[in-house]
């Protein structure tokens, strides 16, 4: 995560800006957003509540702490020190122009502007700024929290350097940067989307179909397919073994029959608007717009926890995102002495989701099991182990006890004993503790083993690695045992 600033600049804070702010918030970085709407805050910290939800569902990889979210009362305030300001005013080129004039004044001469603007041409948005330079777009889609994509378009006098300072960026948030190659109306996405849209409004003014009829068309069929193979790999497919060229032979006179409308929009006249209204009114059947993000955010989560077993489209950019969440130092420091290492460690916080709940109200068993495991991960992350280099330790025997339930949205931390160590071992107690209160939930006793991830063997450890080991073995020696250490399950005869 090294590409990410300490600090951000957000100029806007509705949908887009709200998501910005929860993208970089939940991603440790610190916050400052301008916007004078009288309801801002409300609506960044309603954003940042169902982004919280949805990134405790998306991944079990260990987030860095949350960064601040603060409004700044003046522009110029929210823009000092910041190297890097994304603005997400309403999509008015007058508007834009002059803020994005105003805060380049005012924030340091080598800070990256990204504009959110999801079709102005940002040679026009940089005309009024000071080092126009430095301005490229960074077009995100909605939820922005979760949505890996954004279009990065760079304008007549936007430097090389901008566009790729602001993809670095974007890319250590977890998310696609799609470099759009010459500066076009709408980008790539939206031209896309917007095509889209007529079609869908002539068939609602022809009344072909309703509203529902038109999501259904997609979400039961074609947009299931865009999600992991797009439209041109999914054409080439539909060419069956003589690829892109037999389909593009046999369906390509179908383009010059009289069926799209695109060139040609509806006019939205009253009774058009009033038509499509009383159609989602009814879609929605009474739900509010907070409970159907939570809704679309639930099952976009499925959507890429399902690409990402297959490593496809953004399946793939949440397991690169993982990996480097992984690969983040846990708390601690592997470097120091042992007399500066805690006894015991206390490297894991977990927040129990609604996920985890069963039929009791509770936290199902897996639940601890999964705590445990991510407190061993954090555990080899503070010892230094790198999984990139093929080596890793992987558990042979866990043994559980329950001595408390743990229930939704309650915070919960645990620590981490070793017990023992050799060169192939590691014998590991943790503890689960409800963190309000710090009442014992369960504990975990573990035994690891050293591999060799390619070869599937036991090997010794790296000498490097166990000298850091020892250092925390030499810390936690003058621990007492753990009372529920070494015990096995049986009744009493």
């Amino acid at each position: 995560m090294t590409d990410l600033p300490r600090t951000v600049a957000l100029l806007g804070g509705g949908v887009i800006g709200g998501g910005w702010a929860a993208r970089f918030a939940l991603n440790g970085v610190d916050v400052r957003l301008y916007d004078p709407a009288p309801d801002a805050e409300q609506t960044v910290a309603e954003m940042l509540d169902n982004a919280r939800r949805a990134a405790r569902r998306l991944t079990l990889a260990p987030l860095p702490a949350e960064g601040s979210v603060t409004l700044a009362p003046s522009l110029e305030e929210a823009v000092a020190g910041a190297a890097f300001v994304q603005e997400s005013a309403p999509e008015r080129e007058g508007l834009k122009r002059d803020l994005l004039a105003a805060a380049s004044r005012a924030a340091p001469p080598d800070t990256v502007f990204a504009t959110s603007t999801s079709g102005l041409l940002p040679s026009r948005l940089q005309a009024d700024m000071e080092h126009p330079e430095r301005l490229t777009v960074g077009h995100p889609f909605n939820p922005v929290y979760l949505l890996p994509l954004v279009e990065v378009c760079g304008g007549e006098q936007t430097a090389p350097e901008t566009v790729e300072r602001a993809s670095a960026v974007y890319r250590a948030l977890g998310m696609r940067p799609l470099v759009v190659r010459r500066e076009i109306d709408a980008f790539v996405a939206d031209r896309l989307l917007e095509a889209l849209w007529r079609e869908a409004l002539w068939l609602v003014a022809d009344d072909v179909a309703t509203v529902e009829e038109v999501d259904d068309a997609i979400r039961f069929g074609a947009g299931l397919r865009w999600a992991c193979m797009g439209t041109f790999l999914t054409y080439r497919i539909a060419g069956g073994t003589a690829g892109m060229r037999h389909f593009m032979e046999h369906f390509g006179p179908a383009l010059e029959l009289p069926w799209t409308k695109l060139t040609d929009v509806p006019e939205l006249t009253e009774e058009l608007l009033d038509k499509i209204v009383a159609q989602s009114d009814a879609q929605a059947a009474g739900r509010s717009v907070r409970e159907l993000e939570r809704l679309r955010d639930d099952c976009l989560v499925s959507l890429i926890q399902g690409l990402r077993t297959h490593d496809v489209g953004a399946g793939a950019v949440l397991a690169a995102y993982e990996r480097e969440l992984f690969a983040a130092p846990a708390l601690g420091d592997p470097s120091s002495d042992g007399a500066g290492e805690p006894a015991p460690l206390r490297l894991h916080t977990a927040v129990v989701g609604p996920q985890w709940i069963d039929y009791n109200g509770h936290a199902h068993e897996s639940f601890y099991l999964q705590a445990f495991g991510d407190t061993t991960d954090a555990l080899l992350r503070h010892v230094g182990l790198d999984l990139g280099a093929g080596f890793s330790y992987y558990t042979v025997e866990t043994h559980l006890s329950h001595l408390g339930q743990a229930r939704p949205e309650e915070r919960l931390h645990t620590t981490t004993q070793l017990l023992g160590f050799d060169e192939k071992r590691l014998h590991v107690f943790h503890s689960l503790y409800r963190t309000d209160d710090e009442a014992l939930i369960a504990t975990a006793e573990q035994m690891l083993l050293h591999v060799d991830v390619a070869a599937e063997r036991t090997i010794p450890a790296d000498p490097a690695l166990l000298e850091r080991i020892e250092r925390i073995a030499l810390a936690h020696a003058a621990l007492p045992s753990p009372e529920r250490a070494g015990r096995s399950v049986a009744i009493p005869g």
